[in-house]
């Protein structure tokens, strides 16, 4: 009798005992998110890592035990430290900054506005959850989610709105994963056949001091226009400028290389590992998930048609579908143009052209959410 009762005592101990419809519904998500990373490849290095840290999350344990990421103590909620705390953003912004080259944004410097048009999504969002009763703070931090940089929305939200952030977060990289799906329709809707076939010139040459004064100008601008955004602007351009210097070559290779992957690895884990059913499984994190998807819709439509509008006061016309790759899901928005321009002339090259806008949306993102924190920290 004893080892019946010890044995029924081991059952009510274990995950299938305390498992919740919740748990169960959070873990096949979990598995379509890896196996979409997968079988797919979308965005497999954020997808497949966050994926099974759904799945980890999800995992029922006796109360009283630290194991999950709001356990006190646990091993899991000081991994989670680097997201609660905005502390992995800029490490992954320093290796994207190695890893970045800014030269098609500087032989052509009209298309920055291109970038900056694309951000009309994060302040069309922010208005629309204010109305829908969001507090100020949380409204941008979902709005932010527009910008498709997770890392970005990870930063603010872990400032303005933590209780959100393992839904604005995960919502975000969704997002970001998705890019091949949500863009073309968009792009297709806006443009004409005759204006997806334009071709635009070869990029000027631009010279290496070019490169090395662009990040120091580029900082000191963005800084003072939004001093909240120093901390994931000076490390995107920390990162360009050990790259461009070509005297830390060592220095820039561990950053866009090991340090990034790691960084990497322990964001998208934790950050899926967050996602707890009780936690995550409400009827705000779905208005999120909405308000997230129609933010990005908006700003991929902002770029399309703001090139549109360029395109009226252009000798040189551009072609508007790299307007799209004014988000800053780099450089998977820059792959997309490309894809959707090639299905109309097999030899049109866009990607080059794309990159500008692309990269420009990293650091419009990242001041629109320096802009935010500044004015909503008062």
């Amino acid at each position: 009798m004893i080892s019946v009762k010890i044995l029924f005592e081991f059952l009510d101990t274990t995950g299938f005992a305390m498992m919740t419809w919740g748990n169960a519904i959070m873990i096949v998500v979990g598995i379509i998110f890896v196996s979409l990373a997968i079988i797919k490849d979308y965005e497999p290095l954020l997808l497949l890592p966050i994926g099974f840290g759904v799945i980890v999350g999800n995992i029922p344990s006796i109360q009283g035990m630290a194991l999950s990421v709001y356990d006190e103590g646990s091993v899991l909620s000081y991994l989670y430290f680097g997201v609660s705390k905005g502390i992995f953003p800029p490490l992954i912004f320093l290796g994207i900054g190695a890893m970045t080259d800014f030269s098609t944004m500087l032989s052509n410097p009209k298309l920055v506005l291109l970038g900056a048009a694309a951000q009309v999504g994060i302040f069309i969002t922010f208005v629309g959850a204010l109305f829908l009763g969001f507090n100020p703070a949380d409204a941008a931090s979902i709005g932010i989610i527009g910008g498709a940089d997770g890392p970005t929305a990870i930063f603010l939200s872990s400032k303005l709105a933590p209780h959100l952030l393992g839904a604005i977060a995960i919502a975000a990289y969704s997002y970001m994963a998705l890019v091949p799906v949500i863009q073309p329709p968009i792009m297709k809707l806006l443009t004409s056949k005759k204006e997806r076939l334009i071709r635009m010139k070869a990029p000027r040459h631009v010279t290496q001091r070019e490169k090395i004064i662009f990040p120091v100008v580029a900082f000191l601008v963005a800084a003072m226009i939004a001093p909240g955004a120093i901390v994931l602007i000076g490390m995107l351009f920390l990162g360009n400028l050990l790259k461009e210097s070509c005297v830390t070559e060592r220095l820039a290779n561990t950053a866009r290389n090991s340090m990034i992957d790691i960084v990497t690895i322990l964001l998208g884990f934790s950050v899926g590992a967050s996602t707890q059913a009780k936690a995550f499984l409400t009827n705000q994190s779905l208005l999120i998930f909405g308000l997230g998807a129609l933010s990005f819709c908006i700003a991929t439509a902002g770029g399309v048609i703001f090139a549109k509008v360029m395109n009226l006061f252009l000798r040189e016309k551009i072609n508007p579908l790299i307007g799209a790759a004014g988000v800053s899901a780099v450089p998977d928005s820059a792959r997309v143009v490309q894809m959707v321009g090639q299905k109309e002339d097999p030899h049109n090259f866009l990607l080059m052209h794309a990159m500008a806008p692309n990269v420009a949306g990293v650091i419009g993102s990242a001041i629109c959410a320096g802009i935010l924190w500044s004015v909503l920290v008062k």
